[in-house]
C-alpha cells in the first residue's frame, strides 16, 4: 500500500545526514565559543580543539572519496575548508594562535549552508 522510491528514499537519508551535520556542526561551534570565553589553556579549548579536528578529519576523508556525491569543486572547496580549520586548530593547541573566532565563523557558514 505505501512504498516509496528509491529516490525518496535516499533523498530522506541525505536529509537527515545533513541534519545531523549540523547538529554536529552547532556543538563544535558552541564548544568553540565556551573555549573562547574560558581561554587558550581550559579543558573547554582542548575538547573544542579536538572535535573540531575529529569532525573535519571525518568530513575531508568522505569528501575525498570518489563515491561522494557533492560536485568535484564543492568537494576540492569544502577539503581546502577543513585543512584549514584543522590547522587553524592546531596553531591555537600549540600556544601560536588564540583565535577561536575565525573558527567560529567558518564552522558557523558551512553548518548554515547545509540547510
Amino acid at each position: 500500500m505505501y512504498q516509496m522510491s528509491y529516490a525518496e528514499t535516499l533523498e530522506d537519508s541525505s536529509d537527515d545526514r545533513r541534519g545531523q551535520e549540523r547538529e554536529l556542526f552547532s556543538l563544535v561551534i558552541a564548544q568553540l565559543q565556551a573555549a573562547s570565553e574560558h581561554g587558550v589553556l581550559s579543558s573547554e579549548a582542548s575538547q573544542a580543539l579536538t572535535s573540531v579536528h575529529r569532525l573535519w578529519s571525518i568530513l575531508i576523508d568522505d569528501l575525498g572519496r570518489p563515491e561522494n556525491g557533492l560536485p568535484a569543486e564543492l568537494r576540492a572547496d569544502l577539503i581546502s575548508i577543513g585543512i584549514w580549520c584543522i590547522k587553524q586548530a592546531d596553531l591555537i593547541r600549540e600556544g601560536k594562535s588564540d583565535d577561536f573566532q575565525s573558527l567560529i565563523e567558518i564552522n558557523g557558514l558551512v553548518r548554515d549552508g547545509l540547510s
